[in-house]
């Protein structure tokens, strides 16, 4: 057996209880193949054996985020403004003129206007007209449920008076009775689906430069959380050209219109299309719900600051039986997005039905989001075998953007949200990821939240008795990660006959300051022992 590569001199965090720590790994045919201190390991090297000195820092399993728009991301990255920090018309504005300007040709396709600060009352068509008057543009909110359209665009997809709200989707009017162009929930899709597709070579732009994003940053496994062809198509392409920087478990899109037979046909065929090592579909999104800053989030009880007002499920509960009993049968895993806490419900009532129907298998069915939660739903998770995939970023006051959602939900169910601690308590299952490009997709970002429930050291923390420890958060990003897309047999924790998936980082997250764990620089990730990002400082 031919060493390739010796880590030495490592502080490694192997996430296995049975040997926590070691010094240092040897690698050969992309796995790890033995563990020990470094004089042993390095005895194993040959002379064409790559040495990495780690310098005596923190060696982790790559990083995984479960729940990411990883291609869609990117793309929207290389095809549009990214306006997550405009806090003005004025500013938003300005973004859109340099974007135009550097980008004379085609739709202008933006992302991530905050809708704390931007609203249907303050941005509408004539904002974009003003700064984009000749040709489409669509701009999405920070949450991808809400969107906004110029005049071009309207007259591309003939939206004008009278046009009917499609099934989950908004389109605001003003006072006259005209599209304002701004857009909730399904009305996005509704123009998305009648603008020009993006092109093929626009998708393998943005899919460098999410996982490139994403390297930098420690990941080397993700689930995609909403696959359809065009996206299984660049990851296909990627991982046959030998592109592809890290495991991608692909989500399949399933529709409120979808019968169980057509849901299952798609998911099948996208199945056995993609069975490379690098790509692989093994489970159905759905989306039940739509998010609280525009109303669409399905609760229990009404809105706080709106007596009688709610928002309907996007599948009927019969629907949902229908659908989660053929998938488990076929054993597909569910993904559910779910931000109400009757979304959570009816989620965890469609996988009990599933469970009574086919019996138990370690799917590991998912929840994703869980904003909010009823306390008598604890315990199901942990009875149905049920991952709670989260987004611990959210769990904070912003220290920029108005939480306009706080008073929807109201103060006597604010306890309950992002319920990390209970989650855990009660034995859930618990992965931790971003929801990129909803949020930065920065690991160490999320589990300084996670541990610390507040924006810095000077904030107040938004519910502190919901905050977990640094080593429940790192878990979440690794072991339980790994669960979560269905490679915890060969990924999320370092020990022989695992894939060499690695990251070098620059301090020791379990004894800094919790504040700082943010500031983790990555120096080296690793993808089958092979590097796939360097720090331009790290010499090892």
């Amino acid at each position: 057996m031919q060493i390739e590569l010796v880590v030495h001199n490592a502080d490694i965090r192997t996430m296995r209880a049975e040997r926590p720590r070691a010094e240092a790994l040897a690698v050969a045919g992309g796995r790890i193949v033995a563990l020990g201190s470094s004089a042993d390991m390095l005895a194993l090297a040959g002379p064409e054996t790559r040495r990495l000195n780690a310098g005596g820092r923190m060696v982790l399993p790559g990083l995984q985020d479960a729940h990411i728009h990883l291609l869609n991301g990117g793309t929207d990255m290389v095809s549009g403004p990214v306006l997550y920090d405009a806090t003005s018309v004025e500013a938003l504005q300005a973004a859109l003129r340099g974007f135009a300007k550097a980008n004379p040709n085609g739709p202008v396709m933006g992302m991530g206007w905050q809708a704390g600060i931007f609203t249907d009352e303050n941005l509408g068509r004539t904002v974009l007209d003003a700064a984009i008057p000749d040709r489409p543009c669509m701009l999405y909110d920070s949450s991808f449920h809400n969107a906004v359209i110029n005049t071009a665009a309207m007259r591309a997809v003939a939206l004008t008076t009278g046009q009917p709200d499609p099934p989950n989707g908004h389109f605001v009017l003003d006072a006259q009775g005209t599209p304002t162009g701004m857009l909730h929930e399904e009305a996005t899709g509704w123009v998305r689906n009648r603008l020009p597709p993006t092109s093929h070579e626009t998708h393998m732009k943005g899919l460098a430069m999410g996982q490139a994003h994403a390297n930098r940053h420690g990941i080397t496994g993700v689930l995609d959380a909403m696959i359809v062809d065009d996206n299984a198509r660049a990851y296909a392409e990627a991982a046959a050209n030998g592109t592809l920087t890290l495991r991608v478990a692909g989500t399949a899109l399933v529709r409120p219109e979808d019968t169980a037979q057509t849901a299952l046909e798609r998911l099948s065929a996208l199945r056995a299309s993609h069975r490379d090592p690098l790509f692989t579909v093994h489970s159905g999104k759905f989306f039940f719900d739509g998010v609280l800053e525009n109303r669409t989030a399905a609760m229990l009880e009404p809105y706080a600051d709106s007596p009688g007002g709610n928002a309907p499920l996007m599948f009927e509960p019969a629907k949902i039986a229908a659908l989660f009993k053929a998938l488990d049968a076929a054993r597909f895993q569910i993904h559910v997005h779910a931000i109400g806490d009757y979304a959570v419900r009816a989620a965890l009532d469609g996988i009990e039905s599933a469970r009574r129907a086919n019996g138990n298998w370690p799917a590991l069915h998912q929840i994703a989001h869980i904003q909010m939660l009823h306390g008598s739903d604890l315990p199901r998770f942990r009875a149905l075998g049920v991952m709670a995939n989260m987004q611990p970023l959210w769990a904070m006051y912003d220290p920029v953007v108005p939480d306009l959602w706080m008073d929807m939900v109201g103060e006597a169910r604010l306890p309950m949200v992002y319920a990390l601690r209970d989650l855990l308590d009660a034995g859930a299952p618990l992965c931790l990821s971003s929801d990129f490009p909803v949020s930065t997709l920065n690991p160490f970002e999320i589990m300084q939240t996670a541990v610390t429930r507040a924006a810095s050291a000077q904030a107040r923390p938004f519910q502190p008795h919901q905050a977990i420890t640094i080593a429940e958060a790192l878990a979440g990003y690794t072991t339980a990660a790994a669960a979560a897309c269905w490679r915890s047999h060969e990924t999320g924790a370092i020990f022989p006959g695992a894939h060499a998936d690695l990251i070098v980082i620059d301090r020791d997250i379990s004894t800094c300051d919790p504040f700082e764990i943010g500031g983790t620089k990555v120096l080296a990730t690793l993808l089958a022992g092979v590097e796939v990002y360097r720090d331009t400082q790290f010499d090892g």
